[in-house]
């Protein structure tokens, strides 16, 4: 089921929302039934892995009571901490399992030229990657005492499954929420924000992101069709790359909106996940706005533990990029595309921090600029599905493929998709939020009733666009949600 899907929109939503309002004299009853939506909600996008996703509930349930059990006394704290090894071990098995394993034996079977073993073909489950994420976070959080051990299986269950939240993120960490699942006030002006943020979530999707992905798609078809049966121009390719940027950020931060939205009408507050990346004045500036909660998780329970909280060693803290780097682009998919992305971003921030890029005294524009262009060239090879296709498509770039730097096509996209760029373009920008903020601190009334007459207008056209185009069946799933 997908969040801009009709089923959900009119059904599934409405009802479960009505009912946990009903049930608002008891917050017990209020979590059972989340549990139960979230758990319909996982089944009806998964069906195939609900067993697996249960089993892995409990056995991370049973992991936390052990470690807090040995975790009472210093006498028992190797005990607490092989139980955590162990309990991170385990989700790091499922986890490698339906991602890796297949992965590793065609290579296996490709460099030895012998078969060692059959590939599974695994279709890895939705959400996986995330879920793992957060169990790895209760279990260490409830070993460094940062956060309760729960006690109640179905507070723990909620945590996990939190339908919002289950496949895409933000990856919400345990000591953040848990006093949410214990104690929460809803309140009617929670009901209106997160209606009011969902809503902008939706648009986000809908209309800026799925009808760029259609620029972005094609273009990509014709890199891989090969050079000799199409031309794409240097042009076409840049448009492309810039697409793809605008196409992950509307997708994946109107999730997210979508994610707070719903969490802030249950009670829950869920943290920002970004804060307009694509006007960042560095690579390091661009990845503490971008996917704020990955970065967060990975300092964490990664960097940090490697290197320390306040690390002065400068080999130490160079390896601990990489070696932090390196994992995100493993969690992040199988191909070596995704690899060499996250290598490539470990070397831009080390060298920033070497050259102390930040405190350059140049124009902040330029500044941007030099962050996006990094961004868009990052986006190639992330986006490619292997590196033949990503060197493909720097060739096209750069005009080393015999290719034309201009055609037809790529003024064809801009004449029939510019009224998507136009509003893609500005609302990357904080430009909504400074008005917003000048408002608040006007004493003019006119000018507050008119921003609010103003947004309340867009909000309600933008709506009325997303549901004709919902109607007309064009859903498409989440980028993130792809990672499993």
């Amino acid at each position: 089921m997908n969040f801009s899907s009709l089923t959900f929109l009119l059904y599934f939503l409405p009802i479960s929302l009505l009912i946990y309002i009903m049930l608002g004299f008891s917050i017990k009853l209020q979590n059972l039934w989340l549990l139960l939506v979230s758990f319909a909600f996982y089944a009806w996008g998964e069906p195939k892995y609900f067993v697996l996703f249960l089993v892995s509930i409990v056995i991370n349930f049973v992991f936390g009571l052990v470690i807090d059990r040995y975790n009472i006394n210093d006498a028992d704290k190797k005990k607490a901490k092989a139980f955590l090894i162990l309990g991170i071990m385990f989700n790091l098995l499922i986890l490698g399992t339906f991602k890796y394993l297949d992965l590793i034996i065609s290579q296996v079977n490709t460099l030895s030229h012998h078969n060692f073993g059959t590939v599974f073909n695994f279709v890895i489950p939705i959400g996986i990657s995330f879920c793992t994420l957060r169990n790895i976070s209760y279990l260490v959080d409830v070993y460094r005492n940062d956060g309760t051990v729960q006690h109640n299986p179905i507070n723990f269950g909620l945590y996990t499954a939190f339908f919002p939240q289950i496949f895409a993120g933000p990856i919400i960490k345990y000591k953040d929420v848990e006093e949410f699942l214990k104690n929460r006030n809803f309140k009617k002006s929670n009901l209106a924000e997160g209606t009011w943020r969902f809503s902008i979530g939706l648009i986000k999707k809908v209309l800026i992101a799925d009808h760029i992905s259609i620029i972005v798609d094609n273009i990509y078809r014709l890199t891989q069709t090969g050079r000799g049966l199409y031309s794409v121009s240097s042009t076409m390719a840049w448009i492309g790359a810039i697409s793809f940027i605008l196409q992950v950020y509307y997708d994946f931060s109107g999730y997210s909106d979508m994610a707070i939205g719903l969490g802030k009408m249950f009670g829950f507050d869920i943290k920002e996940n970004f804060n307009y990346p694509l006007v960042a004045k560095s690579f390091n500036d661009f990845w503490k706005r971008w996917y704020i909660s990955l970065g967060e998780w990975f300092k964490d329970y990664v960097f940090i533990p490697l290197c320390g909280d306040k690390p002065k060693n400068a080999d130490v803290i160079v390896k601990s990029i990489f070696t932090t780097w390196f994992l995100i682009g493993l969690w992040h998919g199988e191909s070596f595309t995704f690899i060499a992305w996250a290598l490539f971003n470990a070397i831009l921030i080390v060298i920033e921090k070497v050259v102390n890029f930040e405190e350059w005294k140049i124009s902040k524009f330029i500044k941007i600029i030099y962050v996006d262009v990094l961004c868009i060239l990052l986006g190639v090879i992330y986006r490619s599905g292997s590196l033949a296709t990503a060197r493909e498509y720097f060739l096209n770039m750069f005009l080393a493929n015999k290719n034309p730097f201009i055609s037809n096509t790529p003024i064809m996209i801009i004449k029939e998709y510019y009224m998507f760029f136009i509003p893609a373009f500005i609302f990357a920008t904080p430009v909504a939020s400074i008005i917003k903020d000048k408002v608040e601190k006007t004493d003019s009334v006119i000018a507050i009733i008119l921003y609010k007459v103003f947004s309340m207008i867009l909000l309600m056209l933008g709506m009325v666009l997303v549901i004709s185009t919902l109607t007309r069946g064009k859903v498409n799933p989440f980028i993130f949600a792809r990672l499993g």
